[in-house]
């Protein structure tokens, strides 16, 4: 076997890889979610830190060092269990993600309004309408090339994540400071949420939401100067700009907005709102919306390329048929993006059918939420077995301690996995869902059709999806 690892240029920095893990996970749209708990949201963000974020970092790590293939999750799960569950956790990740795109457009959509008229945010009509128009535009973006997609993403976290994330806290530091009134209390009693009810709980699914991709992310590992030191220091600093930024960001939200009169998907806007009225600055509103609706625009083209070269692995690999293996001459998957789009559209019409868009917003997020969890507790497994299976592959990074290490973060991050899966199947008393069967009916059948889709699509396989053809372009 030959041993290629101490050819590869290691040229990433603790900082560099710090800010491609800002860029992947960092987003002012998740904030509102967690305004909704307040000032204890510091405590859940750490606490989500811990037993979920740098688990799921350190295992991405070990495997996207040890394993540095085409496929990343498809990759490290089919050599640790088989092309069966490898293809599940695949096709869990591209689910989730096109159940996701929902959201983050409709937080588009309901940041454009600000710009027209702030009502429009909470119209159904006006919100489906724009999730179709940007979905389907950074779909026709991506068959366009990486080039103009990796763009869109570029200016997307400059100018529509940092600027406007940092503006918020800039704006809430000073309504703090300057004495005006509060809509939190900053006190020790009001810091540990109320942890035995699971109806309040339930929005930590959002929290560990906000925290989840890190494993993509993770295919930089094996070019870190130093695998071994530098990694853990690279999450750590990671965790603190991720972590701190979204604590002040949210804190600044709560502060000037009652929480029953949070919006999940303009949270975000309102706060703004309420600054720039309070500071005679209302012409900064449509500069402001802009700069986020471009921000969350940028990591929605990042993102509705980077699952689908995933399932793209899987379909090259026999898993789905030939038809699905096409790109285009710029080596864009086209026909799997085009069924994704179709996939998307039919889906938002939820939003038509749910009685607010914030009920619409969050029953989505639970179900992307359940979905991705699957996915993390076979990442965590997959993980354990490669260390017995194949203990003697070389893995630059590898997570300290040895078996017990490895037994001790994966266990830590399955352990919470599965609490965050459990509480995410109660509704929210924060928001208004309608009916409690409906809302829990459709979490469990949505789960059970994701996770046994795989294996209804593997009963049809044929012989000719094993087979490569000729007009496939690499």
């Amino acid at each position: 076997m030959k041993d290629s690892m101490p050819k590869i240029r290691r040229t990433i920095t603790v900082f560099t890889l710090a800010m491609i893990n800002v860029a992947a996970i960092g987003s002012v749209k998740n904030w509102p979610v967690t305004a909704e708990y307040g000032f204890s949201s510091i405590f859940l963000f750490i606490l989500a830190a811990i037993i979920f974020f740098i688990p799921i970092s350190l295992v991405s790590a070990e495997l996207a060092t040890g394993w540095p293939k085409n496929g990343g999750v498809f990759a490290w799960v089919k050599e640790a269990f088989g092309h069966r569950t490898g293809f599940l956790a695949i096709w869990l990740l591209w689910i989730e993600n096109a159940i996701w795109y929902p959201t983050i457009l409709s937080f588009i959509a309901a940041t454009v309004a600000y710009i027209i008229d702030p009502a429009l945010a909470s119209n159904t009509t006006f919100t489906l309408s724009l999730i179709l128009i940007c979905f389907w535009g950074a779909t026709l973006a991506n068959l366009l090339g990486m080039k103009i997609s990796g763009w869109i993403s570029t200016f997307g976290v400059v100018f529509g994540t940092f600027i406007p994330g940092g503006l918020i806290i800039i704006l809430g530091l000073i309504w703090y400071l300057t004495g005006r009134p509060l809509e939190i209390d900053f006190t020790w009693d009001s810091l540990i949420p109320n942890m035995g009810s699971a109806e309040q709980m339930v929005f930590f699914t959002g929290v560990l939401l906000s925290l989840c991709g890190m494993e993509m992310s993770a295919i930089h590992a094996k070019d870190v100067k130093d695998p071994q030191k530098d990694y853990p220091k690279a999450i750590l600093l990671s965790a603190a700009l991720i972590i701190g930024m979204s604590i002040l960001g949210v804190l600044a939200i709560a502060s000037v907005i009652p929480q029953k009169q949070i919006s999940l998907v303009a949270g975000s806007m309102q706060a703004f709102s309420y600054f720039v009225d309070a500071y005679n600055l209302k012409w900064l509103t449509p500069y402001f919306a802009f700069l986020i609706a471009a921000g969350a625009f940028g990591s929605l083209s990042t993102w509705v390329i980077g699952p689908t070269k995933g399932l793209l692995a899987a379909a090259r690999d026999g898993d789905l048929p030939p038809y699905f293996r096409s790109v285009n001459k710029q080596g864009m998957p086209k026909r799997l993006l085009l069924v994704q789009a179709g996939f998307v559209s039919v889906l938002s019409l939820i939003f038509v059918f749910m009685p607010t868009v914030s009920a619409a917003f969050w029953i989505l997020s639970a179900i992307v939420s359940q979905l991705y969890l699957v996915m993390y507790i076979l990442l965590f497994a997959a993980a354990i077995k490669l260390r017995y299976k194949k203990p003697n592959v070389e893995r630059p990074y590898k997570i300290p301690g040895g078996k017990l290490g490895i037994w001790l973060v994966s266990g830590i991050g399955t352990v919470s996995s599965v609490f965050a899966m459990i509480i995410g199947f109660f509704p929210p008393s924060q928001i208004e869902t309608g009916s409690v069967v409906f809302y829990v009916l459709f979490l469990v059948l949505g789960v059970i059709l994701a996770c046994f889709a795989p294996s209804i699509i593997l009963l049809f396989q044929k012989p000719s999806w094993k087979k490569q053809l000729h007009h496939e372009r690499d």
